[in-house]
C-alpha cells in the first residue's frame, strides 16, 4: 500500500504509472478520484457537524447544573449503575467431604465436579449434600 502511495503522491512516478493509459480512460480516474473527495468532504463535515452538536448540549447541560446549583461531583456521588453483584462470590450450596477428609464446595452453578459426579452414580442424592 505504501509504494502505491508513494506512486499516487509523487509527480513523475504517477506520469510514468499512468503513460499507458488513454485520455478516456485518465478521465474516469479522475471522475473517480473526485467522488472520493467529495465523499470525503461530506464525512469531514458531517463529523465536525456532530461534533459542534454535541458541544453545544454539553454547554447547555453545564449551564443547566450550574442554573440548578450543581457540579460533577454531584452526579458521581449518584452513580448507582455499578452491578451489586460484581466481584461477589455466588452462595455455596453443596458440600462434600471425601474419603480423605477434604472438603468439597459447589455452588451448583456451572460443571459438577468430578466428586459430586462419581458420588451421584454410586447411588447417593445431591440432596445429601445439600447446606441448609
Amino acid at each position: 500500500m505504501s509504494e502505491f502511495l508513494d506512486i499516487l503522491t509523487h509527480g513523475r512516478r504517477l506520469q510514468g504509472a499512468v503513460k499507458e493509459l488513454s485520455i478516456e480512460e485518465l478521465e474516469q480516474v479522475q471522475e473517480k478520484l473526485s467522488g472520493i473527495i467529495e465523499k470525503r468532504k461530506e464525512k469531514l463535515l458531517e463529523q465536525e457537524k456532530l461534533k459542534k452538536e454535541k458541544l453545544e448540549k454539553l454547554a447547555a447541560i453545564k449551564q443547566q447544573m450550574e442554573e440548578a446549583g450543581l457540579n460533577v461531583e454531584d452526579l458521581q456521588a449518584l452513580d448507582t449503575g455499578t452491578n451489586k453483584n460484581v466481584g461477589k462470590k455466588r452462595p455455596v450450596k453443596y458440600k462434600l467431604v471425601d474419603d480423605n477428609g477434604e472438603e468439597h464446595l459447589w455452588t451448583g452453578i456451572g460443571r459438577m465436579p468430578r466428586v459430586y459426579k462419581d458420588a451421584l452414580d454410586s447411588g447417593k442424592s445431591l440432596n445429601d449434600y445439600a447446606i441448609n
